[in-house]
Formats: C-alpha cells, structure tokens, sequence
C-alpha cells in the first residue's frame, strides 16, 4: 500500500484521521514562479542592428516563458475540474446513514472484497464546490485497503455497498455526499494555526473512479 506524498498545509485525502491524527495527507504545493528581469544594453552608432535582434529575441522568451508558466498554473487548476465532468448529471439517492451516492459510471469489472487492497482516483470537494485535493493531480491513485478503517467510513460504505447503497465495479465513476460523522466529524482535517482546510462538521463531495484491485 503507497502512502500519498505529503505537505501540512495544502490537501486531506479520504485517508482515517481517527488512529492517526497527525498522520493527515496533504501534498498540494504552492508553485513559485519567478520573475524574469530583461536588461538591454546601449546600441553603438556604428553598428545599430548588432543587439537589435538578440535582445528582442530575448524579450520574446522572456514573455514567452512566463506565459508558459501561467499556462501551466491554468491547466493545473482546471485538473480536478475536468476530471468531474464528462458524464451526463445524475440525482443523488440517500441512504439511511445520510451518505448520498449517485453512479455517474457503472462499471464492469468485479466488485471491491473486504480487506483487499484496492485502487481509486478521486476529487474531494467542500460543499461550496471548492477542490481540497484531488489524485488526478498528483497523477497517482490512491491504494488502501477496503473495509477495514484505513479511510473515512463513507469511503468504506460508499465502494463497498450495503445500507441499500449498491457496491461499485471496477470502473465504475460515483459521486458521494458525506456527512460529518461519515467523514472528518466535529475535529474536521488539515488544521493548522486556527484555519482549517475541512472545516469542522464539513459535508464533504467525492467524485470517485474505482480503478479496481492493487
């Protein structure tokens, strides 16, 4: 089982807080990007086209750069919104337990066994629709075993069926509406110097893809 690469103060996945409080997973990190500063130097009379081109060839990477940089600060950020889209809306159905599911996939593949190791890509969502992490933009999903406390109980509940939840297939796509007691609960996740990435009592949004066993 692959542990998520890490960092206090950016991104929680669905991985229990309840054995190992301080053991949260976060590994969103803040990109810097740097300035580019362009000097140019004075064009001798005799020769004016000699640093002409060079410098305005200059320039233009310089500007060419930063909008790559920009670019690629975009695409990052629409990462785990284009992940959640690509299939028709669907209503979410409430179980007994308050967990709300709604199969945007149904998939083909077997079903998830209790205590196997197991193999999903998801987005987490606040119920603002703010992302709070997200595996497709670390490019790895997350491993854990199934059933077993090793993430949240509506992750458990929400992949492996019961309280007349269906379990899903592998393959399968399904958006799940958390509740607090089957998430975070009252202490919430991520806290760090009196803010919290979930906040207390926070219903959480999952889009989970079941990818299938490890």
């Amino acid at each position: 089982m692959s542990s998520l690469a890490t960092s206090l103060c950016c991104t929680c996945n669905p991985k229990n807080l309840s054995k190992h409080d301080s053991g949260l997973h976060r590994d969103l990190n803040a990109s810097q990007v740097s300035s580019i500063k362009i000097s140019s130097q004075p064009h001798k009379k005799s020769s004016p086209q000699v640093n002409e081109k060079p410098t305005l060839l200059r320039r233009r990477e310089a500007v060419g750069f930063g909008f790559g940089v920009g670019l690629l600060d975009v695409l990052f950020q629409l990462q785990a919104t284009a992940a959640t889209e690509g299939g028709a809306s669907c209503e979410l159905t409430v179980a007994s337990s308050g967990l709300a599911f709604c199969d945007k996939l149904v998939g083909t593949g077997p079903e998830a066994v209790k205590g196997q190791l197991i193999k999903a890509h998801y987005v987490g969502k606040l119920e603002s629709g703010k992302v709070f992490d997200s595996s497709y933009n670390r490019g790895k999903p997350l491993t854990f075993r199934i059933g077993v406390g090793e993430v949240i109980k509506g992750w458990d509940q929400g992949i492996l069926g019961g309280d007349g939840i269906p379990p899903m297939l592998a393959g399968g796509k399904r958006i799940l509406r958390l509740p607090p007691d089957l998430a975070y609960g009252i202490r919430g996740a991520g806290c760090k110097g009196g803010s919290c990435i979930i906040p207390p009592d926070s219903v959480l949004l999952f889009d989970v893809e079941f990818i299938g066993k490890a």
